[in-house]
C-alpha cells in the first residue's frame, strides 16, 4: 500500500513539474528555435540566454529577438518572438 502512495505521489508531483518541453518551432522572419527538455533554447542554432519566470514561462534572447515560451496547463507550448523595430509574431511549434 505504501509503495502505490508513494508511485501515485511521485506521478502527480512530475505531472505539475512543466519546465521547458522539447521542441522545435518556426517564427516569421525565417527564426528557427530549438528546446531541448529542460533547456537549453536555440535560436537559428545558437544557444540564447534563457531567464525563467515561474514553471510555466520563459523568455531566450539571442540574435536580436527574443523567445517567449508558456507552457499550457495540458503541456503544450505556445512559442512567439519580439524582434528588432518591434516585429513580433507567433511562431509555429512542430510535432
Amino acid at each position: 500500500m505504501r509503495r502505490e502512495i508513494l508511485v501515485l505521489l511521485l506521478a502527480a508531483s512530475g505531472a505539475a513539474q512543466a519546465g521547458i518541453p522539447l521542441l522545435n518551432a518556426t517564427c516569421p522572419g525565417n527564426i528557427e528555435v530549438h528546446a531541448d527538455r529542460g533547456g537549453p533554447v536555440y535560436i537559428n542554432g545558437k544557444e540564447g540566454k534563457l531567464k525563467t519566470f515561474n514553471d510555466n514561462y520563459f523568455e531566450a534572447k539571442g540574435s536580436g529577438v527574443t523567445i517567449s515560451l508558456s507552457i499550457n496547463p495540458d503541456g503544450s507550448a505556445d512559442v512567439s518572438y519580439t524582434g528588432k523595430n518591434r516585429a513580433n509574431g507567433v511562431c509555429q511549434v512542430k510535432e
